[in-house]
């Protein structure tokens, strides 16, 4: 290893060596002179900043002499500056290259020659004016050498007194005896001025390097003794080729150590590659910092070993000799194969979904922030595209979580097969997948491909002998037209998903203005309904079940209303649907539960009160205690209460939701079936739980009052199926006679509907029985 340098008083370092002129002898540093005069050559932006001063000074110095001097003696003159100009810039580039002087000294007396001449001929020949202007010009210059250019001294000396010592004799010759004095003193300040700037930067370049150098052997000492670690010396001399293979280094290699000696250090860890020199990037790089002999550490470098691919550590720092001769290379390295492979796994899940192999969030994010720029830099479009899978939930719970994953890795294979390359897909999470495109044209390409997307997702799946159907809902917002950010691209595409998915799904909408409307309505919509049983803003109506032939009332069903103190009476299905995606359903269901039981207290004995449970209120852990609850405080006979419930929670949780109906019917509970025929018919319930009524959606009700076959079909298959079962079917949406006469026909016990009342107050449901009771008297 080398000895350190230590920093010297800049006072201590001789004028000579200071330009380069010569070395010193018995110095503590004699042997860093070489290296030290290879910092003078870091300066390339010095070399750029000679020339950009020098142009500058030309240009100057011509337009001063425009009218003074002949055009083809100036252009002469400018054509012997650029000439000087290019000729030392070759030549410092030619000096950095092979580590002489920075600047050769032929070159720079060349270059200060040509700016003599002009000062040294001008005070005789064009006058005092044009001399004072030209000299003034030359100082300039004079002082930018001497303090910018520290790095090349000698060409800034050399320059300084060439010119001011022809300003001297120029004015001198002229009988300008003042200035020959003022340029004298200043060519002496500027030149000392210069060799004392030039022996500060020698002595921080000094210091520098003794640091770095202790900084290099302590990280080398380090590496090589620490016992816990596989790190090994490797060194190299002027050719490139190994010298002096420690141990380790010759285990890494695969090799005895005698194997590898001489041979080329880039041949030893590149395997075939050598002979087809077609290297992997990195072992580019580390063949280019060899060549060029530039310093590096921590470079990861992919080697070959033994016909296997592994990855390498490298620090490596070249060495000179004391005259400054390049010796070759010596540094470390260790074998980091299994940390680089385990980060580059860490790498990939951080940007990938392990389940489906597509980009996940974070990548999607990434590319669309991508995206938006490419939109600014070319003036193009792109577009947004979140994907939700219609029915999903359903496979989950009915054929569990395993066969969901299967599903999720098959619509990603149909995903990634529809795409081109201008289009990303990914998972943004559960059922949630996206798609970022760029270079969009119009509308109707962003149309296309989400059409494409739903009818292809669409198509049945075969997983694990199962056949499954699933749909897609498609939300699209276009950049920078609906956002110029990412946030706000996501949020309009998901506000654009939220109608598709409110619309039935299986459809694709894109953004609008509109639609933020709406979420804020929505918004201050679910902030009030927080706060509606607080502030006693819900109440309930009742509609009579009447008995088809006798035309009496035998129960009420409970129906929920929301006078909301901001935004007045609110219609159950704009509320309903916001309370069930909030879980709001839940205590307002138990309100509702409550309040119903009390009000049928007031009622005669056999009348029933009906009650919706919604699937959320339904599978509630604590649902049973819930109702055992409200019997008990109110009082309330259990067949006095049934509960309406529709077939779509069997899909959700059909145990939960078995189980808890089970547990209301051996409390003694009614249960009927709402909307029967409209979703899934689930008969295979209807056998396995007890139902006490089947209630026949109004929308066959009207189909038969309108003549359709399939409405009259249903109705009739529906109500001999209930009589076979022995349950009791309830038709909703009676409000004609017709109608009536209709459903007595057709054998349904009872009706509900308007010929026998609308949703009426609880007083308006009380005085009915008053009002039958005189009639009866």
């Amino acid at each position: 290893m080398r000895a350190s340098v230590s920093p010297s008083p800049s006072s201590s370092l001789p004028l000579l060596a200071v330009v380069g002129l010569t070395t010193p002898a018995g110095r503590a540093d004699i042997n860093e002179w070489g290296r030290l005069r290879a910092l003078q050559h870091a300066g390339a932006s010095e070399r750029g900043m000679r020339l950009a001063i020098q142009l500058a000074g030309g240009f100057v110095a011509a337009v001063l002499s425009l009218h003074d001097v002949h055009p083809a003696v100036l252009s002469s003159w400018i054509a012997a500056l650029l000439a000087s100009l290019w000729l030392l810039t070759k030549k410092a580039s030619h000096a950095a290259r092979t580590g002489a002087q920075p600047v050769p000294l032929p070159s720079a007396l060349l270059n200060a020659a040509v700016w003599a001449v002009p000062i040294l001929v001008t005070p005789l020949l064009l006058g005092q004016m044009l001399a004072l202007k030209l000299w003034f010009v030359i100082a300039v210059l004079m002082t930018a050498s001497g303090l910018l250019l520290p790095a090349a001294p000698l060409a800034a000396l050399a320059f300084i007194i060439v010119t001011g010592l022809s300003s001297v004799a120029g004015f001198a010759m002229a009988r300008a005896f003042d200035m020959t004095a003022i340029s004298l003193a200043f060519t002496a300040v500027i030149a000392f001025g210069t060799a004392e700037n030039a022996r500060r930067f020698l002595s921080a370049r000094i210091a520098e390097a003794g640091r770095d150098e202790n900084q290099e052997v302590v990280s080398l000492l380090l590496r090589e003794f620490e016992d816990n670690k596989a790190d090994w010396l490797w060194q190299t001399d002027m050719n490139r080729r190994v010298r002096t293979a420690s141990p380790r280094f010759a285990f890494a290699l695969g090799r005895h150590a005698a194997d590898t000696e001489g041979l080329p250090f880039v041949q030893l860890v590149s395997g075939s590659a050598w002979e087809t020199g077609r290297f992997p990037p990195s072992l580019h790089e580390l063949a280019e910092r060899l060549k060029h002999r530039a310093p590096f550490s921590n470079l990861l470098v992919r080697v070959n070993i033994d016909e296997e691919w592994r990855w390498w550590e490298l620090s490596g720092t070249p060495r000179f000799d004391t005259s400054g001769a390049f010796e070759g290379f010596r540094g470390v390295g260790s074998d980091v194969t299994e940390a680089r492979e385990s980060s580059e796994r860490i790498a990939w899940m951080a940007r990938y979904d392990t389940l489906t192999g597509l980009p996940n969030r974070t990548m999607l994010t990434d590319a669309l922030a991508e995206a938006l720029a490419d939109v600014e830099r070319w003036k193009t479009r792109c577009a947004f595209l979140m994907i939700d899978l219609d029915r999903f939930k359903a496979v989950n719970d009915t054929l569990g979580h395993h066969i969901g994953d299967q599903l999720l890795a098959r619509v990603a294979e149909r995903l990634k097969d529809l795409l081109s390359e201008t289009e990303l897909c990914g998972r943004l999470g559960g059922d949630e997948f996206a798609i970022v495109m760029r270079d969009v044209r119009d509308d109707a390409q962003v149309r296309a491909v989400a059409e494409k997307v739903i009818a292809r997702l669409s198509q049945p799946y075969e997983v694990d002998r199962h056949t499954l159907y699933v749909g897609a809902s498609v939300g699209s917002s276009v950049g920078p037209r609906d956002g110029q950010s990412v946030e706000a691209l996501m949020r309009n595409a998901d506000l654009a998903l939220y109608r598709s998915k409110g619309k039935g799904g299986n459809g694709h909408f894109t953004y609008e203005p509109a639609l933020h409307v709406q979420a804020e309505e929505r918004r201050q919509l679910e902030f009030a309904l927080r706060q509606a049983l607080d502030n006693n803003e819900m109440f309930l109506n009742f509609q009579p079940v009447v008995a088809a032939n006798e035309e009496n009332v035998v129960a009420f069903e409970a129906l929920l209303r929301w006078n909301s103190r901001d935004h007045g009476l609110i219609p159950p299905d704009r509320f309903i649907p916001v309370a069930e995606e909030t879980r709001l359903i839940v205590p307002i269901g138990e309100w509702v539960l409550r309040e119903a039981c009390l009000e049928a207290l007031n009622w005669p004995d056999h009348i029933r009160v009906a009650v919706n449970v919604s699937g959320e209120q339904l599978l509630a852990p604590d649902f049973g205690d819930t109702l055992v609850s409200v019997l008990s405080e109110t009082g309330l006979s259990p067949h006095r209460l049934e509960l309406e419930v529709t077939e779509s929670i069997f899909l959700r949780d059909a145990v939960q939701a078995q189980a808890t109906l089970e547990q209301a019917m051996a409390l003694g509970c009614r249960i009927a079936l709402d909307d029967f025929g409209t979703g899934y018919s689930a008969l295979g319930y209807l056998r396995q739980l007890r139902f006490s009524t089947i209630k026949v959606d109004r929308s066959f009700v009207r189909g038969v009052s309108d003549g359709s076959v399939e409405s009259l079909a249903i109705i009739r298959a529906v109500v001999a199926m209930a009589e076979s079962l022995e349950l009791s079917t309830t038709a909703e949406g009676v409000e004609t006679q017709r109608d009536l006469d209709m459903i007595r026909a057709l054998g349904c016990r009872n009706v509900q509907g308007f010929l026998f009342g609308r949703p009426m107050s609880a007083s308006d449901a009380r005085s009915l029985f008053h009002t039958q009771q005189t009639q009866q008297a």
